[in-house]
């Protein structure tokens, strides 16, 4: 702005030195000579004042494309750190599902919260198992009391139960509840007879009885297992149990709750 109002007072001067010629015709000459050379002063200055804002526009030109610069990083920080919110946000959720798992505890750790996970994962016990995986066996009978060993599983979450053994182990304290399903041929003198063991107390018995055709004997408990307690089934003194590809012969179980 200043030097646009210098360039104007050059103007105004020269345009009264214009006027001034037709007041003297004497003077005219010298007039011209000392006006031209201010015309050309002010196109030098005018000239100087161009490349000036050139210059300007060059420089604001740069400061503009630095700016945008800036903002596109600021924009990319921007979505870097939306996307470790969105993250924490995640893990807060799984963290959260994992106290609520466990009744609402709060102020957890990473490596409590895992713990919890693995508790967790220790409270899914469930199997159930066929006497046999194949073929048409009939156990029995024995004159002793006989374990019976379902060695097809179909399901053992957990891996409480040993199919080489046929002994289920309790891994939590809790509630469980089994249920076995026997099948056997009728006869005259000997029963199709299987009790459920707890440890080595007896707790529930399945047994039938009769001269011919099949029985399908089956029971079931719900019992209190403290961590290490064992559940099986004996096959009964001279009692039989039959099973073959259509698994009619199981032993099932699963934890309803810990305590």
């Amino acid at each position: 702005m200043t030097t646009c109002g210098a360039l104007l007072v050059l103007l105004c001067c020269c345009l009264v030195q214009l006027r001034g010629e037709t007041i003297s015709d004497t003077d005219t000459a010298s007039t011209q000579q000392s006006c031209q050379p201010d015309i050309h002063t002010v196109l030098r200055e005018m000239s100087a004042l161009v490349v000036e804002q050139r210059v300007e526009l060059r420089y604001t030109k740069t400061q503009v494309e630095a700016m945008e610069t800036r903002l596109r990083a600021s924009e990319k920080t921007v979505e870097e750190q939306r996307a470790v919110i969105k993250e924490l946000k995640e893990k807060q959720e799984e963290q959260a599902a994992a106290v609520r798992a466990v009744g609402g505890r709060v102020n957890l750790t990473g490596s409590q919260v895992e713990e919890l996970r693995r508790e967790r994962e220790e409270r899914r016990v469930a199997f159930s198992a066929s006497l046999v995986a194949s073929g048409d066996e009939t156990f029995g009978p024995f004159k002793d009391a006989t374990p019976l060993v379902f060695k097809n599983p179909f399901i053992n979450i957990g891996s409480a139960y040993n199919p080489n053994t046929g002994v289920f182990t309790a891994p939590v304290r809790g509630v469980y509840h089994f249920v076995f399903f026997i099948f056997g041929n009728g006869h005259a003198s000997t029963a199709t007879g299987v009790s459920l063991y707890k440890n080595a107390q007896h707790a529930v018995t399945a047994y039938s009885q009769q001269a011919s055709m099949y029985v399908k004997p089956s029971n079931g408990a719900s019992l209190l297992l403290e961590v290490g307690d064992v559940v099986y089934l004996k096959l009964w003194p001279n009692g039989w149990a039959r099973d073959n590809g259509f698994f009619h012969t199981t032993f099932s179980g699963h934890l309803l709750f810990p305590m």
